[in-house]
């Protein structure tokens, strides 16, 4: 195996050869620091975002294909996902705008109310920073013998001398390069066009194609100006690898970390609009009649009545989004909304035992499943294409006296023989899918001796299901109605 443990001996190289040829038209100097990653030598870079991207690739089969004079080259990526790019280039122009109010607080001047305004619809968040990207220098020796240091400035420092063949090849972060790009290219379209962009749209707040007001151009010239200047990534850059070894490097870095638990995620978190909804309005407001969990308990003897932060997050993002999860919500978004979703909590705490200790056994309205089915129907009613405002007052009325208990023979629809359905809810069946074969129509258990009806785990299968049978009782009307 290749190592390159030894340190060079000369200070004007990285390595121990002295074969580099200047070109003075390509050749650019970096400040760097050398690093030694489990004992393989690597620099450590730093340049703006626009740099690094114009000197980086991405070694997946389309890039390769569509560039020219790199057919040559080996594979080493997969290919990119345009949302996860647009939705980190999201994060990043937000982050922008954070770097533009420490400069107005470095330098003492008030924010323009116009400035206030764009970074509450995009949204801010306590600290924001990208993880360093890691390259591969392709075109060096192993270990970057090949490389040339010079002198910098007076103070004995040295910085490294890379030409345009010196290529960063991106082994962790080509997400981060196109979000990258693409807030490269949505300002330079606000800036010379002066209207928002249609594509990539990274602003919700923004109708697209739509003339940017004078005063927001402004803070849109600021921004771009941040963009190119103050704004850098940092780059740890592998030496010299050859196609296995990055290929390698790439699997590790990909698959030998541990995911976030999505309780604690959505604990730390202080961003997504939505998260924020829940620990402002449901929780610091107390709108909330539930304690909140950190975990989902699932031993009902133990019940204290609350529901998991988890699913506290499924429910909202159905509530606002009509998702089953928070990704891609905006400020722009949620904000409008907050009414409506404390309205919906409000009413959800008038349902009798909801959020009492052993609530799970009083009520299925205890359990996420319904409440998911609930949230559904005020989407739907409210802001869907769909929408209907008589329904959504038929609605609201009706979850008064809605029957949530254990015994109602209405969950127990699919336990009953198929020839005794009809007599037992006449019409139901038009309001439920149709039972094609092999759907899941398995959404629970009644267990005789606790007198509870258990929902399954299959979540997305059955709240539909639940609020079809929510219609059916209170004669709103069939979601399968032509």
């Amino acid at each position: 195996m290749q190592t390159n443990n030894d340190i060079p001996q000369d200070e004007n190289q990285l390595g121990l050869e002295d074969d580099f040829s200047f070109n003075s038209g390509t050749d650019k100097e970096y400040q760097f620091l050398r690093g030694y990653n489990l004992g393989n030598r690597t620099i450590l870079l730093s340049m703006p975002m626009h740099e690094f991207y114009d000197r980086s690739h991405v070694a997946n089969t389309k890039n390769l294909q569509d560039l020219p004079g790199l057919g040559d080259q080996a594979v080493a990526q997969r290919k990119l996902d345009d949302d996860h790019a647009a939705a980190l280039a999201k994060y990043i122009l937000k982050g922008l705008f954070a770097v533009m109010s420490d400069i107005y607080q470095r330098k003492a001047q008030t924010p323009r109310p116009e400035f206030n305004e764009l970074r509450q619809s995009i949204g801010s968040q306590p600290y924001m920073a990208l993880q360093p990207i890691t390259a591969n220098i392709r075109a060096c020796k192993f270990g970057g013998a090949d490389l040339r240091l010079v002198k910098s400035g007076g103070d004995g420092g040295r910085s490294i001398v890379l030409s345009n063949h010196h290529v960063l090849w991106v082994i962790d972060g080509q997400h981060r390069r196109e979000a990258m790009n693409l807030v490269t290219q949505y300002l330079r379209e606000i800036v010379l066009k002066q209207t928002y962009p249609k594509k990539p749209h990274l602003h919700d707040g923004a109708e697209k194609g739509s003339p940017v007001p004078g005063p927001e151009l402004e803070i849109w010239n600021e921004i771009n100006d941040v963009a190119r200047s103050t704004n850098t990534v940092a780059v740890e850059v592998h030496l010299g690898l050859n196609p296995e070894q990055e290929r390698q490097l790439f699997f590790d870095l990909n698959n030998h970390s541990r995911k976030v638990e999505a309780g604690l995620s959505f604990e730390f978190d202080q961003s997504n609009p939505i998260n924020l909804f829940i620990k402002e309005e449901l929780i610091g407001n107390a709108v909330l009649k539930a304690t909140v969990n950190t975990t989902d308990s699932k031993d009902w003897h133990k019940d204290n009545g609350g529901l998991s932060l988890k699913d506290l997050v499924a429910i909202n993002s159905i509530l606002f989004l009509n998702k089953n999860n928070p990704k891609g919500a905006s400020p722009s978004q949620v904000a409008p909304m907050r009414d409506f979703g404390v309205d919906f909590w409000t009413r959800v705490g008038a349902i009798p035992s909801f959020g009492e200790p052993g609530a799970k056994k009083l009520t299925v309205a205890a359990q996420p499943v319904v409440l998911k089915a609930i949230a559904k129907l005020f989407y739907t009613f409210r802001y869907s294409k769909k929408s209907d405002g008589p329904s959504l007052v038929k609605l609201v009325q009706g979850l008064q006296s809605f029957d949530f208990g254990h015994l109602n023979l209405l969950w127990r629809y699919y336990l009953i023989p198929p020839g005794d359905r009809e007599a037992s809810f006449p019409g139901l069946a038009q309001y439920l899918p149709t039972e094609t074969e092999g759907a899941n129509r398995d959404i629970g258990s009644f267990h005789q001796n606790d007198e509870v009806f258990r929902f399954g785990i299959r979540h997305n299968d059955i709240y539909p299901i639940i609020g079809d049978m929510i219609r059916y009782s209170l004669k709103l009307p069939s979601r399968h109605s032509v």
